[in-house]
């Protein structure tokens, strides 16, 4: 587990993937409803957001397919690493979450969580699906500048 900048948070992971794969709009921060299992086992760093999204059903919000390992020192009765969690958000925002992905084709994609004060939180981008010219595009640019860069630095 790395320490991010402030000292009350400490990331347990990070979705880098979704920088490449999707164009972000918005960000939110939302808590999550987990059993004791589940947060001892991302205490240990044992979680995995490939693939994953948020999805609505019945008025709330819930995050699928995030992996989050069985607890190594549990019983018999362990949490289903794939199950959906539910997001804790306010009424305003959730409403207004539901709306984007619903109406315009948006996505809510987890890009990391991470413990502030003792609570797991989970940042979610609203965002859209980059084509494959898109991100070659992305690519290219960032070629560019590391080349502009690098010869502004030889030039000093």
């Amino acid at each position: 587990m790395a320490e991010t900048k402030s000292s009350n948070i400490k990331l347990v992971a990070e979705n880098r993937k979704a920088r490449h794969d999707y164009e972000l709009l918005d960000r939110i921060e939302a808590g999550l409803v987990l059993l004791g299992t589940e947060v001892k086992s991302a205490r240990q760093g044992r979680v995995n957001l490939k693939d994953s999204y948020a999805v609505a059903e019945d008025g709330e919000l819930y995050l699928a397919q995030c992996h989050i390992s069985a607890y190594t020192h549990a019983h018999y009765e362990n949490h289903d690493p794939l199950r959906r969690r539910k997001l804790l958000l306010h009424k305003r925002e959730l409403r207004r979450l539901i709306g984007k992905i619903t109406e315009r084709g948006l996505t809510l994609i987890p890009l990391r969580i991470y413990f502030r004060g003792g609570r797991l939180k989970v940042e979610l981008a609203l965002s859209r699906g980059k084509r494959a010219h898109d991100r070659r595009a992305a690519v290219r640019e960032r070629d560019i500048e590391r080349e502009v860069q690098a010869e502004l630095k030889q030039r000093r």
